[in-house]
């Protein structure tokens, strides 16, 4: 299935500028027991795809590893992933002893960035990981918590189209988001409109977008169907019948017009019986006057819980 990629367009020979090419001359090579490797606490990728871990498998099982995997050195002769946790994992389920690997001397941050732009250089990252591992680069850069910086990224947005009085925009941390992006060749503005919001998509549809069963522009749209079980049997239909873009916004249309009819439909007969009740005499009926009080504080009540949930 053919995705929508912003990682076709980096520029590694800019990325590599960024790494700090001091750093590659303190660095050796060798093997290392697989029971001397850690994972870092935070991981720029999470999803890894069954099919294609079976494929690396198989690879590594006919030619090895080609490609040694890049570790930091740790106290007590052992060492930290930085990238290369596919091979890892790899090794691992062939139950390798050990693995050719790459160490280099890097700090926190170095090590954190190079595991990202490593992540964003390979082809099967999807587009949640993606947009996670820029947000995560731009934290680096702006020395900010990664859940910052979607708001920081609106904020200039919004200073950008005139909205707010500028704070972000030509002061440093501006100057770095910037650089991240034109060191990426992206555009922030499509990153803004276009990614931040996969961020926010329904479990279910974010589930279906990680593991590469939908692109995320057909993944956008079928999050705008509110109804939780409409949307889970239609994603399953869109994912099933691998509809097109165009199909499921016309799709999402027809719901949208079938819900407003509804909506008339209820608003008729809300109005209609408001009518009716109000001209009746039972208003004046001393008997019916508890059981009307009854029925209009019940009617409150639900009212204000339906308004409330919307």
């Amino acid at each position: 299935m053919k995705k929508g990629r912003f990682t076709e367009v980096i520029s590694e020979a800019k990325l590599a500028q960024k790494l700090d090419s001091e750093q590659i001359e303190d660095q050796r090579s060798g093997n290392i027991p697989l029971t001397k490797i850690s994972l870092p606490k935070q991981q720029p990728r999470r999803y890894f795809d069954p099919a294609k871990m079976q494929d690396l498998i198989l690879s590594i099982s006919k030619n090895g590893i080609l490609e040694p995997l890049l570790v930091r050195p740790l106290p007590r002769s052992k060492y930290e992933l930085v990238a290369g946790e596919r091979r890892l994992r790899a090794a691992k389920a062939l139950k390798l002893k050990e693995v050719p690997a790459v160490i280099r001397k890097l700090d926190d941050d170095q090590a954190l960035q190079l595991a990202i732009i490593e992540n964003l250089q390979r082809e099967d990252l999807n587009p949640v990981e993606e947009t996670e591992a820029i947000i995560g680069l731009i934290s680096i850069q702006v020395k900010i918590n990664t859940s910052e910086v979607p708001s920081l990224l609106y904020k200039m947005q919004n200073e950008e189209k005139g909205k707010i009085t500028p704070s972000v925009w030509g002061n440093p941390n501006g100057d770095a988001i910037l650089e991240v992006f034109e060191n990426l060749g992206l555009n922030w503005k499509s990153f803004v409109k276009t990614r931040l919001p996969l961020l926010k998509l329904p479990s279910d549809v974010l589930e279906s977008l990680m593991q590469g069963q939908i692109e995320y522009t057909k993944a956008t749209e079928i999050s705008r169907i509110k109804d939780e079980s409409q949307r889970k049997e239609f994603l399953s239909d869109a994912i099933d019948k691998d509809l097109s873009l165009k199909e499921i916004k016309t799709h999402i249309k027809a719901l949208k017009t079938n819900k407003e009819a509804v909506g008339i439909v209820l608003k008729s007969r809300f109005s209609n019986t408001y009518t009716s009740f109000k001209k009746s005499k039972v208003w004046d009926n001393p008997k019916k006057q508890k059981q009307l009080e009854k029925l209009i504080l019940e009617f409150e009540t639900k009212i204000a819980k339906l308004i409330e949930d919307d």
